[in-house]
């Protein structure tokens, strides 16, 4: 298909100093949990994004010393030369494919505290480091500030020998650079302290050691944060961040703005909306000639095109969104913007970096496979057999196997017993800031849509007896999983509550528009975000909550997903009353009987209602009745009988929807073995 007129200015070269980018579209540096570490996995994924039309791909934080140790997260490093070699193979995946490589050169200051290396950290004026962590930092002196610009620039040039087209001095998220700018880091005497230009030194300093390491052919850019949403204790837009652009405005080639810290700029889609960081970036391009590079989760090409023609942004960048499809230019430039697989926001990808292991996205399933098992993202090998497939469940796991099988060119058929297909994710997307979940439904009703050979049944409730009838070869069960009602969880592996009694409800209960009686307590022991969903759900309908969970907080696996302060706040702000380390012991419809997770003494929380989000049980009921007559299945020609997703072991709509791919990629391929996958390891 021919490219829409209206997006001809997105595919317009830029020029970025000497160097020229063939687009507008620009994978900006994020992390990846890969690093050095896993260097095949990281070229062979960079590599994907250039191949997906970006027209910059840049690297994830890239260490300029060991005293910038972040072990034992997995980031990259210029060192030495070894390292230089290393990430040579990553700017060449790029080239490949036409893009300029970027390489963003780091060093977090504070915010490291060197595990692995054990030297001491160095910071702007000897502050504690900002982990949990029984270790203060050493304040720079005159030497360290030498040595700092002299890493910088070793590092530098080692970029350059690598390959790189592109090299950042990094001064966002809060790292050293900016440590030395934010009155908040920075009580320094001296003449990198006190005046704002004298604050801005270091950035200045580190921007010429660059150029002067860099040469003349390579472009340089800066990565600043206009604003920490903090207001008069940070550095804000309308004030300092503003004046430090001022002062630098035509030193680098790029201005890569942003907001800090790391958990606002790469805010979830429940707290922030596309382009949400406009408000704060407008003003950049009013004070330079150079381009400038913001992000805000970009997905719609209409507003990429918007956010050029008003003069916000020269760039297009983007992490998250060319996570979750790398070739989102690429559909673009064809004409097939309707297939872009639209990032939801809720921020898994960043859960795996914060978990210290290679990212992966609920959108996209090839994400961090393409070199261990050799995905790629638009293409599947074709079928090795005539076999029909019947998929029953038609949630994240079985719209994403039936994608998938159709497209290896299978002949499926995926039935659901609800009018809606979607499963969970119909309920799901309707709780509070939980909208753009319906993406992970929407991509894939219209993928099927266009797959002649997928046929899609709803209300379509099958019975084992239905299953042999069908006519299907293969049978894959994706019936997905529900609440328990009584108790059981995390916490404790036997009933707490009599499963039945009254007044206590599950999340399907209330997702369903059930309203209990208040006050209300809904006891979380799933620590993700249905918890702390439930709980704004009720209290905006008016019902006084108390959300009891025996974590330290509430919602406490979205520390991972960086939303935990936003969670935090919002359910403060709405009025929940939060009760941490207490376990649930039981109800008896006036309230819960809790138990400190620590002593053990019992505390009574007044409630005329439960609700449990403890664990949910598969429901397996048909895949047993039908695995428990194999001869049943020989009879009918069932050659294979799967479980996937939810229905095999309840998790995360990410864990689904790679389940649901997973097993579309591996029917009737011969088997790996007991390690399905290549592995980067060491070898003596």
């Amino acid at each position: 298909m021919a490219r829409n007129p209206r997006y001809d200015i997105l595919f317009e070269p830029v020029k970025i100093g000497p160097v020229t980018a063939r687009n507008r579209f620009y994978q900006v540096p994020h992390c990846t949990g890969m690093g050095v570490q896993m260097p095949k996995t990281l070229a062979a994924m960079r590599g994907v994004k250039a191949e997906g039309g970006w027209g910059v791909v840049n690297t994830e934080y890239c260490s300029i010393h060991p005293t910038a140790d972040d072990a034992p997260y997995k980031f990259c490093s210029l060192w030495d030369d070894d390292d230089r070699k290393v990430m040579a193979t990553i700017a060449d995946a790029v080239h490949e494919h036409g893009a300029l490589a970027g390489c963003q050169l780091w060093h977090g200051g504070e915010y490291v505290v060197n595990r692995a290396s054990r030297l001491p950290p160095i910071s702007v004026d000897g502050s504690p480091a900002h982990y949990l962590w029984p270790l203060q930092t050493r304040a720079m002196d005159r030497q360290d500030i030498r040595e700092l610009r002299r890493w910088q620039g070793e590092a530098a040039r080692r970029a350059v020998q690598a390959g790189f087209d592109i090299v950042y001095v990094y001064a966002g998220h809060a790292y050293l650079p900016f440590q030395f700018i934010a009155r908040r880091f920075n009580h320094r005497s001296d003449e990198y302290g006190g005046a704002l230009e004298n604050r801005v030194r270091m950035l200045r300093e580190m921007i010429e050691t660059t150029r002067d390491a860099i040469g003349p052919n390579v472009a340089l850019a800066v990565r600043f944060a206009v604003d920490e949403l903090m207001g008069d204790h940070g550095v804000a837009a309308g004030a300092e961040g503003r004046e430090v652009v001022e002062m630098l405005a035509e030193l680098p080639d790029l201005w890569d703005v942003n907001i800090s810290q790391v958990t606002n700029d790469s805010m979830s889609a429940r707290f922030s909306e596309e382009g949400f960081q406009e408000r704060y970036v407008s003003f950049v391009k009013k004070v330079t000639t150079k381009p400038v590079v913001g992000v805000g989760r970009f997905t719609s090409p209409d507003t990429m095109v918007s956010q050029i023609r008003r003069g916000v942004l020269d760039l297009i960048g983007a992490a998250r969104p060319s996570i979750a499809d790398p070739f989102l230019p690429k559909k673009v430039e064809e004409g097939r913007e309707d297939e872009i697989r639209e990032c939801i926001g809720c921020n898994i990808c960043r859960s795996c970096n914060n978990e210290g292991v290679p990212i992966r996205c609920t959108q996209n399933p090839t994400m961090g496979e393409e070199w261990r098992r050799g995905w790629h993202p638009e293409r599947v090998q074709p079928r090795r057999s005539d076999k029909r497939v019947l998929i029953v469940g038609a949630g994240p796991a079985g719209l994403e196997c039936a994608v998938t099988l159709g497209k290896r060119g299978y002949e499926v058929a995926l039935a659901d017993a609800a009018d809606e297909p979607g499963g969970r994710i119909n309920a799901e997307c309707r709780l509070p800031g939980l909208g753009s979940y319906a993406r992970v439904r929407d991509w894939r009703l219209g993928q099927i849509a266009k797959l002649t050979q997928v046929e899609l049944y709803p209300a379509s409730r099958m019975t084992a007896a239905d299953v042999l009838e069908f006519g299907a070869q293969h049978v894959v069960i994706a019936t997905g999983a529900r609440w328990r009602r009584d108790g059981v969880g995390m916490a404790s592996h036997d009933p707490t509550v009599a499963e039945g009694a009254p007044r206590i409800f599950t999340p399907e209960d209330i997702m369903a528009g059930a309203v209990p009686a208040a006050p209300v307590i809904v006891y979380d022991e799933d620590q993700y975000y249905m918890g702390g969903c439930l709980a704004m759900k009720l209290v905006q309908a008016g019902l006084p909550v108390a959300l009891v969970t025996p974590g330290g907080e509430a919602s406490s696996y979205c520390r991972m997903t960086d939303e935990h302060d936003k969670v935090q706040a919002r359910l403060i702000e709405l009025g929940v009353e939060i009760v941490s380390n207490r376990q649930l012991l039981g109800f008896d419809g006036g309230g819960a009987r809790l138990a400190c997770v620590y002593t053990g003494r019992e505390f009574r929380q007044g409630a005329a209602s439960l609700v449990l989000v403890t664990m949910r049980r598969p429901e397996g009921s048909l895949y047993e009745e039908l695995a428990a007559d194999p001869a049943a299945l020989t009879a009918a020609g069932i050659a294979g009988l799967a479980r996937i997703g939810d229905c095999l072991a309840p998790g995360a709509v990410v864990h689904a929807v790679h389940a649901g791919h997973l097993h579309a990629r591996e029917l009737d391929e011969p088997a790996k073995g007991d390690v399905p996958y290549k592995r980067e390891r060491a070898i003596i």
